[in-house]
């Protein structure tokens, strides 16, 4: 920004010069930040157009998708969670500019709930005007839609303009999330410096703000309080400038040039509320939510569709059901017809189960044709979300290991080529992590073999017994 605050009076001839010269300046100023215009019709002053409308993006993003999938994985029906008032309660109000907190928390909510892609069902209880509004006019008999209904009777019935309405069309929830914003910091840290030489200075600062939200999750049935949560974030912004204020010759100069910035406020709010409402869904879904919390985005923050955010935060949802180890797609391998010989491959199952999915059977093939030109080692991997006792676990192992065993075997490979190299015993409880939110099961070497060996893999090696 640059201001020319006074100028002394001049002959009329030089005054007039130098206030064409500033014009032209201020011109070449306006040329170098104009928006880019379209007219919208004819004879309508064109209007300045911004950027495209695209998805809300957060930090968040990841997080919400990687741990819907979690929830999904459990098979438990999905919980019914609707949402209340989540005020803001800081207080923060100008008379310039309104509000300093967005006065939208629930509606906040209710979007982190949908990001969680259909692991929980969301009820509406926020706004039901329209809704009671609708059962008045039932009640009253005037809602219709346009057809004839048949009433059954003692007398036969009769056909009806009006929609019946005999109750319990309405779903009930199983919990409702509340709280609100109740801290905003102005200022809690800052520093910086200014200097001035002759009136002609530079500066250059930092400050930081923080908010504070507080939300709780509540059984609808009983109102006992389930979880809460308090967190907060911080905010980081700068400012730098060059100033001038000073006479030269007969005239009096004040030029000031900077830029300043801040963290969005309102997108650093939507984040904390979406990270409280996956801390207090998994106190109800009885799911761990840290594996998922540790991919929050703190740079490099891009729009991505959601299908791609979910390949990022759990491989086992990828198209093709499998992903190589360095997180290369399995299936673009088979896609491509590019070579799997020597590689480690991942096999997925989904919780608790160990059948084998579409995609997975056609990566078989490619470790197959792989196999037969060298070793392959193939990786079962499952969700980190499960936690089996010893003997169920390696009940579950050995099933896995079976199919996969089965699968390879109809492929032309030999049971005796396939051994295992690696699976928890009874008395280890930890959980093998491999790549988020994954863990690994067991771990097989696949290679050509002529048929006729064991019927059941042979564990070889240090590999550690499960039976």
């Amino acid at each position: 920004m640059i201001t020319f605050k006074s100028i002394r009076a001049l002959p009329r001839g030089k005054a007039a010069s130098r206030g064409l010269a500033a014009a032209a300046a201020v011109m070449s100023l306006a040329g170098c930040v104009t928006a880019p215009q379209q007219q919208m019709a004819p004879k309508e002053a064109p209007v300045v157009l911004g950027p495209a409308v695209r998805q809300n993006v957060t930090p968040m993003e990841a997080v919400l998708a990687c741990f819907g999938d979690h929830v999904a994985a459990t098979q438990r029906p999905p919980f019914v969670i609707t949402v209340g008032d989540v005020k803001d309660y800081t207080g923060k109000y100008s008379i310039n500019e309104g509000n300093a907190i967005t006065q939208g928390g629930a509606l906040m909510v209710y979007s982190a709930l949908g990001k969680l892609g259909g692991a929980v069902q969301v009820a509406e209880r926020f706004d039901p005007v329209i809704a009671e509004r609708e059962l008045g006019y039932a009640d009253r008999r005037q809602l219709g839609d346009g057809r004839t209904h048949q009433l059954g009777g003692p007398s036969g019935g009769q056909a009806v303009p009006w929609l019946p309405y005999f109750g319990g069309t309405i779903n009930k929830s199983d919990y409702f999330i509340v709280g609100g914003i109740t801290e905003l910091n102005y200022n809690i840290n800052s520093g910086g410096a200014e200097i001035g030489v002759n009136q002609v200075g530079i500066k250059a600062r930092t400050f930081t703000q923080s908010v504070g939200v507080d939300l709780r999750i509540v059984d609808t049935k009983t109102l006992m309080i389930v979880k809460t949560v308090s967190l907060t974030k911080q905010f980081n912004g700068y400012e730098v400038g060059f100033n001038v204020f000073r006479f030269f010759g007969s005239k009096l100069y004040d030029i000031d040039v900077g830029a300043k910035g801040q963290e969005p406020v309102q997108m650093g709010v939507r984040a904390a509320l979406e990270e409280g409402v996956v801390r207090l869904v998994a106190a109800v879904a009885k799911v761990d939510p840290n594996p998922c919390l540790g991919m929050r985005l703190t740079e490099d923050l891009r729009v991505a569709p959601a299908e791609e955010l979910r390949k990022v935060a759990n491989p086992l949802v990828d198209s093709a059901g499998a992903v190589v180890q360095q997180g290369e797609a399995v299936n673009a391998a088979s896609q491509t017809g590019a070579s799997l010989t020597g590689s480690s491959v991942q096999i997925p199952f989904e919780f608790g189960a160990a059948a084998l999915t579409g995609g997975t059977l056609n990566l078989l093939d490619q470790i197959a044709a792989a196999a037969a030109k060298a070793p392959t080692e193939v990786v079962l991997v499952a969700r980190d979300t499960e936690n089996w006792d010893a003997g169920k676990r390696d009940l579950l192992t050995d099933q896995r290991i079976g199919v996969v065993t089965t699968a390879l075997a109809s492929r032309g490979l030999a049971p005796g080529g396939i051994s295992v190299t690696w699976r928890p015993d009874k008395a280890d409880t930890s959980i093998h992590r491999d790549g988020p939110g994954l863990q690994e099961i067991a771990k097989l070497r696949v290679q050509g073999a002529v048929r006729g060996g064991p019927a059941r893999p042979v564990r070889e090696g240090n590999a550690t017994e499960g039976k």
